[in-house]
């Protein structure tokens, strides 16, 4: 029985040669820290991602096959002897949008006898590796640009709510929408003729008016009506008073 390849490049030449398909190899000697942009693109979430960032320099072998498949190489870092992990890479040319919502197919830790280790990658990776793939190209064909979220559209009413120095949280009547009405009454605001305003007292605690606040932003909003808040006084740096100016004494020789 020949001796098993102990090398990475010999060990992921021969595995090339057993893989289905036409496989080619390149070494690569990277740097975690300078150039991560490689191990970045591990497809994988768990433990082989982990050891891409094991140490700061790592030698890896790329398997470029068909398909646009290319799988990483390189020996495990720790644990047993004469292992090594091959990992899917994850394609290049798409969007982030494209890429970020499919599962990562993960990588594998194979044994040094490339033929057991081809028909494990043949076995376990490939086909997790090329229905990847394959989501992603569906995902570019049927979104081909990214979801970006949508301004609001601009509300017809505005309510501003005020902080008063009495700790009460309210607006004056004449400003308030009439279609906000039930909203505020619902969170617990009430309407006083004699302040000419809707208030919500200052007698709950800090918890209760933040959910009823919470709340009233949530329905009003719900509503087309945007909510601003204000304080009636608004806080103004304190400026220490000024020393008063102490006169300079006369010189001795003018004292009469």
């Amino acid at each position: 029985m020949p001796a098993l390849p102990t090398d990475l490049s010999a060990f992921a030449r021969t595995l090339a040669e057993r893989l289905p398909g036409t496989w080619t190899t390149s070494h690569e000697h990277i740097d975690n820290y300078a150039h991560p942009s490689l191990t970045y693109r591990v497809w994988d979430n768990g433990h082989i991602d982990w050891a891409t960032g094991f140490s700061r320099t790592v030698d890896v072998v790329l398997l470029n096959g068909p398909d646009s498949q290319q799988l990483v190489v390189f020996e495990r870092p720790v644990g047993r002897g004469n292992e090594f992990l091959v990992a899917p890479m994850e394609p290049t040319g798409f969007k982030i949008h494209q890429v970020s919502g499919v599962d990562e197919p993960n990588g594998i830790v194979v044994p040094g006898d490339p033929l057991r280790a081809a028909a494990d990658v043949a076995r376990r990776l490939l086909p997790r590796y090329q229905a990847a793939l394959e989501a992603v190209r569906h995902n570019a064909d049927i979104q081909p640009e990214p979801p970006h979220r949508k301004p609001a559209p601009e509300p017809a009413q505005y309510l501003t709510l005020i902080w008063y120095p009495d700790g009460v949280v309210g607006a004056p009547y004449r400003s308030v929408p009439k279609d906000a009405y039930d909203v505020l009454y619902s969170c617990s605001f009430q309407y006083r003729p004699h302040e000419a305003a809707f208030a919500l007292p200052a007698s709950y605690s800090r918890a209760e008016r933040a959910l009823f606040l919470h709340a009233a932003v949530r329905l009003l909003t719900a509503q087309g009506i945007g909510v601003n808040f204000r304080h009636a006084t608004p806080a103004t740096p304190t400026v220490p008073p000024a020393r008063p100016l102490t006169p300079t004494a006369a010189p001795a020789a003018q004292r009469r």
